[in-house]
């Protein structure tokens, strides 16, 4: 039986004197509505739709995680575990708001416009992978730890300036709140009272730094109280929480009060990236076990499953689905054309300099050959 959690006010919480940084949850671990009061309001297709973009997102990370392996893709940071933080957090905002990820953010830059096919592009450092269309409101993943923060709070700023009924959404990990940049964000913000949500994925590890070497502070959302904007604690592993924060911080900030900074509680179940970093080594069985009980996905699918949902059959018809789509993207991106040194020295400046111009035709003369 679920049992109801104190009654939190949400109001209250966004304030800058906020002092209550209890974590927000909705669902539990075994699906249940604990908080029936934060419950946004959601029609069935809207519920399903959360369900199917976290399948689409585990899939996207296991077929990512084969094709590194393979070969065929480059650079990846994988997502397990952080579906919800993710995606609950991507419905929650609007087209003409502005998203600034981290390397681990690709999910939300596809849900957000960006073709998954330069997603991929991106990840293989094609230059291609970071041409947006014009309609994309976003900036390439990236790799610089903590700087899409100094980024969104100057973007945050020019929606302002402009006018703009939108935001600047951004998101860095637990190591990245120790960063000076996270921290001038978040003031530059404040201090302007700048339309921007401030994310921080609490996954538990920097690499192989623990959470509680990051920091003494007993959570990571009390950090915006020295900028003076809210803080707020979200279970991270609840769609359903993460989707009412987000969407009230929004309202929030677009009605002219500033940015709001929200950490999500989650887990990253794989390593820090595919680059050679092997959790075992600093991660007990027993701790991943543990989070593992606390998947996002299996706790959506209990919820929807007892509302009449959701089924096998029907996760099974998204996974086969998910997998065309990431099979036709790849393909895709394998018949991008290949770069050249020569495209890369033409980009430098408008009107080539006397040496750039040299070194641009010794290079279009070998690669003519």
């Amino acid at each position: 039986m679920a049992t109801k959690q104190t009654k939190i006010d949400i109001d209250a919480l966004l304030s800058s004197t906020n002092t209550d940084f209890r974590m927000v949850q909705i669902m539990d671990e075994e699906g249940n509505i604990v908080n029936p009061d934060l419950m946004p309001d959601l029609s069935d297709e809207q519920l399903v739709q959360f369900m199917t973009d976290m399948v689409w997102s585990r899939i996207l990370h296991e077929r990512s995680t084969a094709l590194n392996r393979q070969g065929r893709l480059g650079f990846y940071a994988p997502t397990a575990g952080q579906e919800a933080s993710q995606l609950g957090s991507i419905a929650a905002i609007e087209k003409e708001d502005v998203l600034l990820p981290g390397y681990r953010d690709v999910p939300q830059l596809v849900k957000h416009g960006l073709p998954l096919t330069q997603a991929f592009l991106w990840s293989r450092g094609h230059v291609d992978g970071n041409k947006y269309a014009d309609d994309i409101q976003a900036l390439p993943p990236q790799i610089i730890i903590g700087a899409q923060y100094v980024q969104a709070a100057g973007v945050a700023l020019g929606l302002k300036k402009r006018n703009k009924k939108s935001v600047a959404i951004t998101y860095t990990g637990d190591g990245g709140s120790s960063q000076g940049d996270f921290y001038e964000g978040i003031n530059f913000a404040g201090s302007y009272k700048a339309p921007a949500i401030f994310f921080i994925q609490n996954n538990g590890w920097a690499i192989s730094t623990p959470r509680h070497v990051q920091t003494a502070a007993q959570t990571l959302a009390q950090k915006a109280m020295a900028a003076g904007i809210p803080g707020i604690q979200v279970d991270g592993m609840d769609i359903l929480a993460v989707y009412a924060i987000t969407k009230k911080a929004r309202e929030y900030a677009v009605a002219g009060n500033g940015p709001v900074l929200i950490e999500t509680i989650c887990y990253r179940f794989g390593p820090h990236t595919l680059s050679g970093d092997d959790p075992t080594r600093y991660r007990d069985t027993a701790e991943l076990e543990g989070w593992q009980a606390k998947d996002p996905l299996i706790r959506m699918r209990k919820f929807l499953t007892a509302k009449g949902l959701w089924s096998e059959e029907k996760e099974n018809e998204v996974i086969e689905s998910v997998k065309e789509e990431i099979k036709d993207a790849i393909k895709e991106a394998d018949q991008a054309p290949k770069q050249k040194v020569s495209d890369f020295l033409k980009s430098m400046f408008e009107e080539p300099n006397q040496t750039l111009a040299e070194q641009i035709a010794y290079y279009e003369a070998k690669e003519t050959k």
